[in-house]
């Protein structure tokens, strides 16, 4: 059967008495070339292990299991589990998770594998951060999110968000390509992008990803973004250092100048090596202030 026809799509949903969820985000790719452009990207290999996220009726799984020694395939939706038994009946590589990838245990297990999916847009953030975060990340992510989210994701100063730090301080992304609102059924109200994500060795992230400095940097980083639009100075006078204690507007100052940046800056304008070296200004101030209670 053709799972990228709308005709097909229609008729397999209706026999199980199962319709797009706009709750859950089901819009489901009905063209080809982009469906060829996923897979080119994921660069599977015979011998790969596979992470999809919201399979849907399984367009994308049966590409990947053809190609793939295992697709793992983790859908919410009960209904849409019982299409894909239909649908993937063939496959005997392709393992069918019926659970939400935010609350699943199981992927703290997973090794050397990677992640490709046509992803809801409201699961675009946190199971970034979630991957990204888990002891053993993906060898990469390939996936199809909101072409806003795609390009936010990826941007340069001057125009940094919040979610691009906070990606960016874990991995390399990439717009592949971007895709009309025209390529799924039901078609959404924007369109996507194919975004490639690349995680950084443990090396390469600061401090090893530590989790105390992990918790500090965005900690940091949420002060700097508390309103995008404030000067530096300003966002950063509300921060809680130790015992709750605010840093103060001279004290932002100091900070802000000792790492060769100016109080009047956007938080927007920074880069992920500054609010790296701004929340480790922070912690050896802290280590300072521990030792002279500790000697008083």
């Amino acid at each position: 059967m053709d799972l990228t026809s709308p005709k097909n799509i229609k008729g397999l949903l209706a026999e199980y008495g199962a319709k797009p969820s706009k709750g859950l985000g089901q819009n489901f790719l009905i063209d080809k070339h982009i469906l060829e452009k996923i897979i080119k990207t994921a660069d599977i290999k015979s011998d790969d292990i596979i992470l999809e996220v919201g399979p849907g009726i399984g367009t994308l799984t049966q590409e990947l299991a053809k190609k793939a020694e295992k697709v793992i395939a983790v859908e919410k939706d009960k209904k849409m589990c019982e299409v894909l038994k239909e649908t993937l009946k063939d496959f005997k590589n392709i393992e069918i998770i019926n659970d939400d990838i935010l609350k699943i245990k199981k992927l703290e297990k997973f090794k050397n594998y990677k992640v490709a999916a046509n992803i809801p847009y409201y699961l675009t953030s946190p199971l970034i951060r979630k991957l990204l975060e888990v002891q053993n990340p993906p060898e990469f992510m390939v996936l199809m999110v909101q072409k806003e989210v795609a390009q936010r994701i990826c941007s340069k100063p001057p125009d940094m968000s919040i979610l691009a730090v906070s990606v960016q301080f874990y991995a390399e992304p990439k717009i592949i390509s971007y895709v009309s609102k025209n390529c799924f059924w039901p078609a959404p109200k924007v369109d996507s992008a194919i975004i490639k994500i690349i995680p950084r060795r443990s090396a390469e992230v600061p401090f090893g990803s530590s989790a105390d400095f992990r918790d500090s940097f965005f900690q940091v980083v949420k002060a700097g973004f508390a309103h995008p639009r404030k000067q530096l100075v300003n966002n950063l006078s509300t921060l809680k250092l130790l015992n709750g204690v605010k840093l103060d507007k001279r004290g932002a100052a100091e900070l802000i100048l000792s790492n060769n940046l100016k109080p009047t800056q956007r938080p927007e304008t920074l880069n992920v090596s500054d609010w790296v070296n701004l929340t480790e200004y922070l912690t050896k101030s802290f280590e300072i202030l521990k030792t002279s209670k500790s000697l008083c």
